[in-house]
């Protein structure tokens, strides 16, 4: 649009000096209107014409896992398992239908399956690894469900 003029005896007042929000100069301050006051530095950005002062928040965007101590967190999901089934460091090959069991704690994650509705769960051979943000743990069920659920065979 052009560059704005700004008239008065100078340059723009100090916050204390603003008029007030309510009245005449108050316009005259925004530039609407036709007074003679400055246009404010801020343009109305600022309720007291300060810089907003940077709010802290702890891991803002860092992480999906909101617990800033890593404490143990698991996920499971149900699935079948094909022909050659899963290998367990405590049975063997267990087949049929199971439930898979993602945990993670202390930087590892832990793939650990039991026979549906069971109480026993088992270690899936290979199963464990270095995971440096817990925020990866959905990606690594996803995948273990996805190899491992195999109802066609």
């Amino acid at each position: 649009m052009g560059e704005q003029a700004v008239t008065g005896a100078g340059a723009t007042p100090a916050p204390e000096q603003m008029p007030d929000a309510g009245g005449e100069d108050a316009a005259a301050a925004t530039g609407s209107g036709g007074g003679t006051g400055t246009t404010a530095a801020t343009a109305g950005m600022t309720a007291d014409g300060h810089p907003a002062a940077p709010a802290a928040v702890p891991g803002a965007g860092m992480s999906a896992d909101d617990r800033p101590d890593a404490s143990p967190r698991e996920l499971t999901a149900d699935l079948v398992a094909g022909p050659g089934g899963v290998m367990t460091d405590e049975a063997g090959v267990v087949t049929g239908e199971l439930t898979l069991r993602t945990r993670y704690a202390d930087g590892q994650v832990t793939l650990s399956v039991q026979y549906k509705d069971a109480d026993e769960w088992y270690a899936v051979t290979g199963g464990k690894a270095a995971l440096a943000d817990p925020a990866g743990l959905d990606a690594v069920h996803a995948v273990a469900v996805a190899l491992l659920n195999r109802p066609e065979g």
